[in-house]
């Protein structure tokens, strides 16, 4: 089974080593609804064929980071700590989002204008 993982390539950092797909609309509309948490090195993402995105908390139980990417991987805006019920701001030329563990996106020192890569790997299991 092939998996995704996102690597800051300007800083040299992985963001997330567990990278699952939304989907298509219905899984983009579900996302992480219904989920207690994000594990450690866990992610979700997002692609838009619009060159706009944002992203809303309604019915979440935990708070997050959101990455918003340009159709290069160029980060775009970072929401730190994204709690319940609150929305993210409309990302303009936005084409990708990382909904990643609140405080990943510190602990991977990921910037605005930094470069991320979502690379497939292969799953050992």
């Amino acid at each position: 089974m092939q998996s995704m993982r996102a690597f800051n390539r300007t800083r040299t950092t992985v963001l997330c080593e567990r990278l699952e797909a939304a989907g298509g609309f219905s899984g983009q509309s579900r996302g992480l609804l219904g989920r207690d948490g994000l594990a450690a090195g866990s992610g979700m993402l997002f692609v838009s064929s619009l060159p706009l995105m944002w992203m809303h908390m309604f019915f979440m139980r935990f708070p997050i980071d959101i990455i918003f990417l340009d159709r290069h991987g160029r980060v775009l805006r970072i929401c730190h700590n994204l709690r319940p019920w609150r929305l993210s701001p409309i990302v303009w030329r936005a084409r990708k989002a990382l909904e990643l563990p609140a405080g990943a996106a510190a602990a991977s020192a990921s910037e605005i204008g930094d470069f991320i890569e979502i690379n497939a790997t292969e799953d050992d299991s």
